[in-house]
């Protein structure tokens, strides 16, 4: 008996279709899979260059810019708004020409006329130099206001300073009291009142403590910015007094290396000074 030969018919179209056009669906298939992985891309961290393909989505609307206007959408960002101004700083402005640069006297009772505080003002100086890491003693020759309390460091400071009790705008101190001083540096450090060489508060005795009266400041730039903040006497004073312990700062730091200059007060628009 010959053999049977048993023939299974698919169910599939493809069983239908003639060797030219099986052929053709081939290749369509492979132009199909080229495709597909040329849409693929690697995604770091996937393990054995496991791939993703990437899938095509509608475009969304582009995001508003934070800081910018897009018309008919409202920012994510809220944009930064000019402080508001009452009426009795509008009215001091107006009478301070922005573009001109005052001479110290006129200067000083151009800020006397537009400090609007109900208490007595303090005056400021605002240095712009060309060098930082400025630090000078400034012995004014009037008051600046305030008169500072200074101490030249001895037993009974140390069992102050043992209880908490600051009591002096000023530390001074000789070499053989440093040591003693050391275990407060943290109190004292951050309030200004460490004595150090850079500063001139390390003194030799106690007879050089008479140099530094209520007067003395000093004038140092800012940690960050060649920047001088500082204040040389209050509104009530004269203005021939103002006027010295202002040169008398602008002369320690040196004119030719301020480049720029700005007077003001606790409350007043500034002032451009000419140096």
């Amino acid at each position: 008996m010959g053999k049977t030969k048993t023939a299974f018919i698919s169910d599939s179209p493809e069983g239908k279709l003639t060797g030219e056009e099986k052929y053709k669906a081939r290749q369509k298939k492979k132009a199909s899979e080229a495709e597909v992985k040329s849409e693929k891309v690697h995604i770091s961290g996937l393990k054995g260059g496991q791939r993703i393909v990437a899938i095509s989505a509608e475009p969304t609307e582009s995001l508003p810019t934070p800081g910018v206007s897009t018309p008919g959408v409202e920012n994510t960002k809220a944009v930064h708004r000019q402080k508001a101004r009452g009426t009795k700083y509008k009215l001091a402005k107006a009478k301070i020409d922005k573009n001109k640069f005052y001479k110290l006297p006129d200067a000083i009772k151009l800020i006397k006329e537009t400090s609007y505080s109900k208490f007595v003002g303090t005056l400021e100086l605002h240095l712009k130099v060309k060098k930082d890491k400025f630090s000078e003693r400034v012995s004014l020759p009037h008051s600046a206001g305030k008169e500072k309390k200074v101490e030249v460091a001895d037993e009974n400071t140390i069992k102050k300073l043992k209880e908490g009790k600051i009591d002096f705008d000023l530390l001074l101190a000789t070499p053989e009291m440093m040591p003693l001083l050391v275990p407060f540096a943290k109190i004292l450090g951050p309030k200004g009142l460490m004595p150090n060489p850079k500063n001139g508060t390390i003194i030799k005795d106690k007879k050089q403590a008479e140099k530094f009266g209520g007067n003395t400041i000093t004038v140092k730039t800012q940690k960050d910015a060649p920047v001088i903040h500082t204040t040389f006497g209050k509104a009530s004073q004269p203005d021939k007094e103002l006027e010295e312990n202002a040169n008398a700062i602008l002369e320690a730091v040196n004119r030719k290396f301020i480049e720029k200059a700005y007077l003001s007060s606790t409350m007043s628009p500034s002032i451009k000074l000419s140096v």
